[in-house]
């Protein structure tokens, strides 16, 4: 959009000025939603110490506080993204900031984990109807060569909120506001969720939407089901010994996960939407994106929540001393999102490879400082690695979906992209799942905690660092350049 302000002479010319500022104001309501999302999906990761010694609550508890959030997200993603098609993606995003901010007060009103567990699943939900809206909306707000700067705004934030939950939680914890202790990290939202709401209303586009093709009912509960299987027993089966009903609960995950690809293709061959469009797992480059974003996702995740864990649980760190340590990683993904925002464009798919060498020798940093300091382990021995870490973990963030979709057909890129965001999400659940059980399992045998933390942190840091050097190899088989509109 071009605009003259200094002759608006015309009815015509003074009409195409108006939208400017507002479109400004509903990028900043995409953006604080967005930021909602990122926000929660790590800030209780500091907080879960201090929430289980108030309400209580086994360490499988705590890896559901984690987990249920983004659980409820990837499986509510699909479905979310369908009801902006159908309804209009401005009155879906209120509807879902509207919802998040009311299950935000139920999580901070929580009286036990059980409570609080149900609440963060409905953030969840609610997430999964506001997120998805947000790149349709911009492209709208922002159409052509202007979205290049609407997303100079948007990446950067993206990647520091990404890694901001753990130090703005310990820091809210540490103010203790009105007596709230860990309860703020939940009513924050309230401010945040209603100045997305307030402006959203004000500033972004309506649209009619479409309805024909209906609504997936079917498809969304199979794959919830199939997905709640699958991260079920990977969290409770250290609790339980490992018996063979938990198994069985896994096999069963399979068997129903295969039975929503099979109603997806029906549904599909019937001529009714489907929630993905099978076809885009056709594309060799598409699949390996979707190896590379688990891999990715489980490292990043599961690495962050035992590091917090070590520090917290093992070495006794306050929450706001805690976020201090960690404060480095969160400096690093800022510096290494603009920073791949830059060069995306340039080396294409190499900035991943760029980043993840870096990711994985910040990792090999960290080993090497819990290797050599061991229980008495400092915040400032972790500086270094740690800002190494964030860097490049950092410079991922912003092009990776981008160069994941460079081969998908026009037609394809919604199903594309919504499939991919789910399974982001499922990843980041498995990530506390997986390597959370991986940590427990060594921090509960009998001996000292210290040292049991420490061993933990450090099996969980060479499993991410081996995963990152997975995606490394599966890299090579994504698409050389980005797809600029995705």
């Amino acid at each position: 959009m071009t605009v003259t302000l200094e002759a608006p002479a015309t009815t015509a010319a003074t009409a195409e000025a108006r939208p400017v500022p507002r479109r400004w104001l509903g990028l900043f309501a995409i953006l604080t939603a967005t930021l909602l999302n990122l926000l929660d999906a790590s800030i209780v990761n500091v907080a879960l110490p201090v929430i289980q010694a108030d309400i209580g609550g086994s360490y499988a508890a705590l890896q559901w506080i984690a987990a249920s959030y983004t659980l409820a997200l990837a499986a509510g993603l699909l479905t979310g993204g369908r009801l902006g098609d159908m309804f209009g993606r401005k009155r879906m995003l209120i509807i879902g900031a509207t919802g998040f901010v009311a299950a935000s007060v139920l999580c901070a009103l929580a009286f036990s984990p059980e409570t609080l567990i149900v609440a963060r699943v409905a953030q969840g939900l609610f997430g999964a109807v506001m997120i998805p809206q947000s790149f349709g909306l911009i492209r709208d707000l922002f159409p052509g060569p202007d979205q290049a700067k609407a997303w100079g705004v948007m990446g950067p934030a993206i990647g520091l909120a990404s890694i901001l939950g753990p130090i703005v939680a310990g820091l809210l914890i540490k103010a203790d506001l009105f007596g709230t202790d860990w309860r703020m990290i939940f009513a924050i939202n309230l401010p945040l969720g209603a100045f997305a709401i307030v402006a959203g209303l004000k500033a972004l586009p309506s649209s009619r939407g479409d309805r024909s093709g209906g609504l997936d009912v079917a498809g969304a509960l199979i794959g919830a089901v199939g997905m709640g299987l699958l991260v079920y027993p990977l969290v409770q089966g250290r609790e339980q010994g490992w018996p063979a009903w938990i198994w069985a609960v896994l096999a069963g995950s399979v068997v129903v996960l295969a039975g929503f690809v099979v109603q997806q293709l029906r549904r599909g061959a019937a001529g009714k939407t489907p929630l993905v469009q099978l076809g885009v797992f056709a594309y060799r480059s598409y699949t390996s994106g979707v190896v590379f974003v688990i891999a990715f996702f489980i490292a990043i995740i599961g690495f962050s929540l035992a590091l917090g864990f070590l520090l917290q649980l093992g070495l006794h760190y306050s929450p706001i001393g805690a976020s201090v340590a960690m404060a480095t990683m969160a400096v690093g993904a800022f510096i290494g999102s603009a920073g791949g925002g830059m060069l995306a464009a340039s080396l294409g798919r190499k900035i991943l490879h760029v980043g993840l060498v870096v990711m994985t020798a910040g990792m090999v940093g960290v080993y090497l400082v819990f290797r050599t300091a061991g229980v008495e382990l400092g915040g400032w021995h972790l500086a270094a690695p740690l800002l190494v870490f964030g860097i490049g973990m950092g410079m991922i963030f912003v092009p990776l979906f981008g160069i994941i979709m460079g081969d998908i057909a026009d037609h394809e890129v919604g199903s594309a992209s919504g499939a991919l965001e789910s399974i982001q999400q499922l990843a980041a659940a498995l990530g506390v799942a997986v390597l959370g059980t991986v940590f427990f399992n060594r921090f509960t045998v009998p001996g000292d905690p210290a040292a049991n933390a420490l061993a933990g942190a450090e099996q969980v840091t060479l499993i991410a660092a081996g995963l990152a050097l997975l995606a490394i190899v599966i890299g090579f088989f994504l698409p050389k350049q980005a797809r600029l509109d995705h």
